[in-house]
């Protein structure tokens, strides 16, 4: 078994959250969440703000950590076990562009039902609905979009 480690993000503007859709060759296809895998001397926070710029082209600031996620997949000759940390992060527009060369073939800001649905893995879902009320939190103490108390 091989242990990767990812990092991502649930990225809000004005209520909206962002998804990417995956298309890699008709085989795996659905809608997603901004993550990716940890390069080497990157702390998991870099991770997650470079990732979701590089998969999606939004700029987004960390506002906290939110969890984790696990799931297992074969691949090759072998099982991959991969750990998702995962943050609730702030864009600074609707801005998006999906990276071709990762397969995105589009993305967007949805409505938290909208995503919700959308979203193809259970544990994203299990994670947007945890962000998603971190945020509603947030916005109710006039916090979000506060970066003085991050």
């Amino acid at each position: 078994m091989i242990e990767a480690t990812s990092c991502g993000g649930v990225v809000i503007f004005r209520g909206k959250i962002l998804l990417l859709y995956k298309n890699y060759r008709n085989k795996y296809e659905g809608w997603v969440l901004p993550k990716g895998t940890v390069e080497d001397g990157e702390e998991y926070k870099e991770t997650a703000i470079r990732e979701v710029k590089e998969e999606s082209g939004a700029d987004a600031s960390i506002i906290k950590y939110v969890g984790k996620s696990q799931y297992s997949f074969n691949a090759q000759n072998d099982t991959v076990l991969k750990n998702v940390h995962w943050y609730l992060m702030m864009a600074d527009s609707y801005y998006s562009k999906p990276q071709r060369e990762e397969y995105f073939v589009d993305s967007g800001y949805y409505k938290y039902h909208e995503a919700y649905h959308l979203l193809k893995f259970i544990n994203e879902k299990q994670i947007l609905e945890k962000a998603y009320m971190e945020y509603l939190d947030l916005k109710k103490s006039n916090l979000w979009g506060n970066k003085k108390y991050f």
